[in-house]
């Protein structure tokens, strides 16, 4: 019997150590070598200030940015509350918020069809991509509020649009932290 005990604690001990501690600690170290920019969430920085990441939604709401898909994280692109808003697509409070969504979104650009990612979450609540067609959508709005023509919004739209992963994986996208960084540059902010 103690010698069962004995060999269950320093298993326990060995595992903890090789898993716990080692392993992790290896994990990382090769990330950091291979992968730095990726291990470290890909931080877009603005001399030293850290402005936001890659991989992470953030708000948008003045109508001179491209806005991002709706956030159901928490208070709105909250990574500590990451997770869809697990309503069904018949649930009435889904339906009334994706209805209320649209309305706004036609306001702004009326007689065009509204990208429906424009008005649901995706299932993090932290997605930093739009489709293409939901960067032309805003368009005239960024245009109108920036003063600046549609056309040359419409090629940075196009220069942003990352094609799909390998060829095959995902769909293209547009960043929007990326495509609003690049529509400062531009505009000399």
């Amino acid at each position: 019997m103690k010698k069962n005990l004995l060999t269950a604690i320093l298993m326990t001990i060995a595992t903890t150590v090789l898993f716990g501690i080692f392993y992790p600690l290896v994990v990382t170290a090769l990330a950091q070598l291979l992968f730095p920019k990726q291990a470290n969430g890909q931080l877009i920085r603005r001399g030293d200030q850290v402005i936001g990441s890659r991989l992470i939604g953030q708000p948008f709401t003045s109508a001179r940015y491209f806005h991002p898909r709706p956030s159901a994280a928490g208070n709105g692109y909250d990574a500590a509350n990451s997770g869809g808003s697990n309503l069904g697509p018949t649930n009435q409070k889904l339906v009334d918020r994706v209805k209320a969504a649209v309305v706004v979104a036609q306001a702004e650009n009326p007689n065009v069809p509204v990208p429906i990612d424009l008005v649901t979450a995706s299932g993090s609540g932290l997605d930093p991509d739009i489709s293409p067609a939901a960067a032309y959508f805003q368009v005239p709005r960024v245009a109108r509020a920036r003063a600046v023509s549609e056309q040359r919004l419409r090629e940075l739209v196009e220069e942003h649009i990352q094609p799909r992963t390998i060829e095959i994986l995902g769909e293209p996208r547009v960043n929007v932290l990326v495509l609003n960084l690049a529509l400062d540059q531009a505009s000399g902010y």
